[in-house]
């Protein structure tokens, strides 16, 4: 019988452009772990917090790696509880899936813990409960390309239907996280219930060459379609800098750019040998705009989560 299991998670850039809770892509770069502790008394508790963070609230409404270890610990019928050690490697309120990993990590470590685990795949649903604590009802995107890795799409909600798209050869992805947070569900809370019909064929054209695109690994018809004309547009006062950032992405030679997630980081694909150059004017836009940003990259087929090795206590 285990008694400690543990797991790490990757960011993730939700929507990737015109995919608007639908589309999730992996973004390995950055990494939230999780250790689970089985103790006899039931549920669930919160252990050391280390990392960029120090301290998270110990209460299972408000953390989102608790909320999903509980989930999934009464799903299971266990008799047990946990401790979770979390390790915040990817950011809160950032656009990088920061919730999700800690939600995706702790469901994939507690499910070390039982006897008959539930299927890797089946674990989305429980992840989604711990997503709730930061979005109510939880978006899809950055929770399942955290679980699955690669670029995900949502075919379906209920019932659910989850499925992993082509990843094009030859390109890379990148984020641009400045000194800024933006709340995902504030973010939410700004976009207009209803949308003219010109605007909503238009992002289904993009969408579809989007997604066609990747599968099909033709970058000129992924570069068309890779631009958010429906949610964009709306939350881009949340970051003056946006326009110039992406601006200068483009000119660089981006294929795409736009917010990762609610923002206020920003995303870009391009090929693999304009990676370096389109960092830097990414990193240089944000500099005029007076902000600074770190930058990182990743590849499309970034790993999902996954079950780490536990040292072996000695004694």
């Amino acid at each position: 019988m285990k008694t400690v299991a543990k797991a790490s998670a990757p960011a993730s850039i939700g929507n990737v452009g015109p995919g608007f809770d639908i589309l999730g892509q992996a973004f390995e770069a950055l990494q939230d772990v999780v250790t689970a502790r089985r103790e006899e008394k039931p549920g669930v508790r919160l252990g050391s917090v280390t990392g960029r963070l120090k301290s998270l609230p110990p209460q299972p409404e408000r953390n989102t790696a608790l909320a999903a270890a509980s989930a999934l610990l009464e799903a299971a019928g266990a008799k047990f509880g946990v401790t979770l050690d979390i390790e915040k490697g990817v950011p809160l309120s950032a656009g990088m899936g920061g919730s999700a990993a800690s939600a995706v990590a702790a469901a994939v470590a507690v499910n070390g813990l039982l006897e008959k685990p539930f299927a890797h795949e089946d674990l989305l649903m429980y992840a989604l409960e711990g997503e709730r604590v930061s979005s109510d009802p939880p978006p899809w995107d950055n929770v399942m390309a955290s679980l699955l890795g690669g670029l995900v799409i949502a075919a379906r909600l209920e019932p659910g239907q989850v499925r992993r798209i082509p990843a094009p050869s030859g390109i890379v992805s990148i984020i641009a996280h400045p000194d800024a947070e933006i709340e995902t569900r504030a973010a939410r809370g700004i976009l207009r219930p209803t949308i003219p019909m010109e605007t909503v064929v238009d992002h289904s054209r993009r969408l579809a060459a989007f997604v066609a695109g990747c599968a099909a690994n033709d970058h000129e018809l992924i570069k068309a379609g890779l631009d958010d004309v429906l949610v964009e547009p709306q939350r881009r006062y949340l970051l003056p800098a946006l326009p110039a950032v992406k601006a200068a992405a483009l000119q660089a030679g981006a294929l795409g750019c736009s917010f990762s997630g609610s923002g206020p980081s920003i995303f870009a694909w391009c090929a693999e040998g304009d990676r370096e150059q389109v960092e830097a004017a990414m990193r240089d836009a944000f500099a005029a705009e007076g902000q600074t940003a770190q930058t990182y990259h990743a590849p499309i087929r970034s790993r999902g989560a996954r079950l780490e090795p536990v040292a072996e206590a000695v004694g």
